[in-house]
């Protein structure tokens, strides 16, 4: 499916990565750079580089650019394709659920 020009693959597949989900904590404390998002990660500088760009192709993060320098922040809509996905299936497990009771109640009879 088709969501904001993206495919709604490509934001699992950018949160599927275990570092890419750490840099997008990181950012949840507020903008930083590629430096401060690389230390303690224990990659290389292109490493975070390519993670940075999964993200931001995916929606996840913004960049401001202030001469050189490049500050990256989450995006605060970034996700809402994960939870429209989400929705859809919020509606079909309390019906399944409601049906396993139904039957175990059946089955304890």
């Amino acid at each position: 499916m088709l969501i904001w020009g993206m495919e709604e693959s490509d934001l699992f597949k950018a949160l599927a990565d275990p570092t890419r989900r750490a840099v997008l904590e990181r950012l949840l404390d507020g903008r930083r750079n590629a430096t401060e998002l690389r230390d303690g990660l224990g990659i290389s500088q292109p490493a975070v580089s390519q993670h940075i760009a999964v993200l931001r192709s995916a929606g996840l993060i913004t960049e401001e650019r202030a001469g050189r320098h490049v500050r990256y922040g989450v995006n605060p809509d970034g996700l809402a394709p994960l939870f429209d996905w989400l929705d859809r299936y919020r509606a079909y497990w309390p019906v399944r659920v409601a049906r396993l009771k139904t039957l175990l109640k059946e089955m304890d009879q």
